[in-house]
């Protein structure tokens, strides 16, 4: 038996309308928004006393989606660093693909964005670039050019 697809990322956040207007600038479209909360959420995720609202975006092709959750109970627990360097042990960003990249990184910058190196070119076949935004957030962004 083989996986079907990858159905959603998820991030845990503080701020989550700031977090939802970050991706929806980047282009991915809102489905929906709304508590969670219950035994089944609790037994699924191996917490108690679990209250969360969560907000599901997915890419313009449909074929992606991240998973937004921002805990009432119980509360999040911060990272050590905050803002972890690309070599730091786990999740450490998602990669989109862009038409041009110049403009989407002005576009995030408008929400608080900001890069983490540079723009770069990788030879003649990609300009690629990471983009801290908001609660810490990384997301890669690259421009195919052949």
């Amino acid at each position: 038996m083989t996986i079907q697809r990858m159905d959603n990322v998820l991030i845990v956040v503080e701020d989550l309308d700031a977090v939802i207007s970050f991706f929806v600038e980047l282009g991915m479209e809102l489905e929906g928004r709304g508590p969670v909360e219950g035994r089944w959420v609790e037994r699924v995720i191996g917490l108690d006393d679990v209250r969360q609202d969560v907000a599901m975006l997915r890419t313009p092709d449909g074929h992606s989606r991240i998973e937004l959750a921002m805990f009432h109970t119980p509360k999040a627990i911060g990272v050590v660093p905050k803002d972890a360097q690309a070599n730091t042990l786990g999740i450490r960003r998602v990669m989109f693909a862009v038409d041009d990249i110049e403009d989407v990184v002005a576009r995030l910058r408008a929400h608080g964005a900001e890069l983490v190196g540079e723009v770069a070119q990788y030879e003649e076949v990609y300009r690629l670039c990471y983009v801290r935004g908001p609660e810490g957030i990384v997301v890669g962004l690259a421009e195919q050019l052949t």
